[in-house]
């Protein structure tokens, strides 16, 4: 079973701003990874996954009305 890797996008990024605007949120069924930064680049993220066989996964974002419910 190869892994997958949880990710979602920034909540505060303009456009045109050249800053990372992923976060990897999580990382299921890889033996061994461990990751050093905040952010990362959708490139470095595909990078990522090539290199050890995983799958990205984007998380959907939740909308106001879910938070109201809870």
């Amino acid at each position: 079973m190869a892994g997958k890797i949880f990710y979602r996008e920034r909540q505060i990024v303009k456009e045109g701003v050249k800053r990372p605007r992923f976060r990897i949120v999580g990382v299921s069924g890889l033996k061994d990874i461990t990751i050093y930064v905040d952010h990362l680049r959708k490139g470095e993220l595909e990078h990522l996954a090539e290199e050890t066989g995983a799958e990205l996964i984007c998380l959907r974002k939740g909308s106001k009305q879910e938070k109201k419910e809870e």
